[in-house]
């Protein structure tokens, strides 16, 4: 007999964080869902990256399993999916153009879309790159959830067809990732696989106070930088960090650095859920500059904003405990009220309803 879930999401990954966001967005959304009472089927493709590095092979708050082509997918999951009160399709999914026509074709009750990566999916498409979505697969959605809000919002309605574009940040597990209470080891840290269009202000607002501050102690966590970057000696690397281990990371920095890809800036309204885990996780941030942030976390009273090597010297000399603990404080509490796991699944099932 088909198993009925009230919810099955085709996405990139769930068992491993390795080299990809897609799995801490999926695991703090869908254990807030689950929360609510319902049942879900994450559906991952089989690849040996993910398999020989997974940190989440067998999840409390869902069934995973896993598919090895569009065919398999279909043949074992097919009656499945049609059962489904409603079948999510993450970006970056493998073969995701096929795998979309596919289930497509199944007619689905409920079909959407979530876009972990909009700005880089629109850039993209704009070029005629449909790795893993077709501009006109669109229309295809009953929903299409961005992790990016504001005006990019109406532009995928008008300028690409979709029947109906919902934000839908990314968010934070509130019960992982709070103050640990871990020594205090890096003045300032960073948190994210290496990405060519981070690089440079990775090196500005990072890599050149280092080498500006030797007395301090900076930390880089992240798996594939290249071999030849030239690391300052008091930065610290860490190859890999496994969701488990983020929080004492977080809370053993004085400072952490949000760095955001161009297609997001550009974007803007596309919050990073490292900004939302740093918050909770009551560790003061320095972020670059992109349209939007403020209206998550006000500039000076929740944020720094940084532009310059200048700007993170300055907060990391001349701010006071007091006002680095206040700031702290209210970036905690503004994503503890709005951006944790249950709130957003609370917001992707009350739009589900509404179709």
């Amino acid at each position: 007999m088909t198993e009925h879930f009230d919810l099955v999401v085709v996405g990139l990954s769930l068992s491993s964080s390795w080299g990809n966001g897609h799995a801490t967005t999926f695991r703090a959304l869908l254990r807030g869902v689950a929360a609510e009472g319902k049942r879900v089927l994450f559906l991952e493709r089989d690849v040996p990256w993910y398999a020989n590095n997974r940190d989440l092979p067998d999840p409390d708050f869902c069934e995973l399993a896993y598919y090895s082509s569009v065919d398999d997918l279909l043949a074992r999951f097919g009656a499945t999916l049609q059962a489904a009160d409603a079948v999510l399709v993450g970006s970056y999914v493998p073969e995701g153009v096929a795998a979309i026509d596919a289930l497509s074709s199944l007619g689905l009750t409920r079909f959407c879309f979530y876009d972990i990566d909009t700005p880089v999916t629109l850039a993209k498409l704009d070029r005629g790159d449909e790795e893993y979505l077709a501009r006109r697969q669109i229309p295809l959605f009953d929903i299409y959830f961005s992790f990016s809000g504001g005006p990019v919002l109406t532009r995928l309605e008008t300028e690409y067809g979709a029947k109906r574009a919902e934000a839908l940040y990314c968010s934070v597990d509130a019960k992982r990732y709070g103050p640990t209470g871990a020594e205090m080891r890096w003045d300032l840290g960073y948190l994210g696989t290496y990405s060519p269009d981070r690089q440079p202000t990775l090196e500005r607002l990072l890599l050149e106070p280092a080498r500006q501050l030797p007395e301090r102690r900076f930390v880089v966590a992240g798996p594939q930088y290249p071999a030849e970057i030239d690391w300052p000696a008091n930065v610290e690397r860490i190859e890999h960090l496994p969701p488990a281990e983020h929080a004492a990371f977080y809370s053993a920095q004085r400072f952490t650095l949000n760095v955001t890809r161009a297609d997001m800036i550009a974007a803007g309204w596309s919050p990073s859920v490292r900004l939302f885990e740093a918050a909770a996780c009551r560790t003061p941030i320095i972020s670059d500059i992109w349209p939007g942030l403020t209206e998550l976390l006000p500039e000076g009273e929740a944020i720094v904003l940084a532009r310059t090597s200048d700007d993170v010297i300055d907060a990391l000399e001349s701010l006071s405990e007091a006002q680095r603990e206040a700031m702290a404080a209210k970036a905690q509490s503004l994503v503890l009220a709005g951006h944790t796991g249950e709130a957003r699944a609370r917001e992707l099932l009350a739009a589900l309803a509404s179709l």
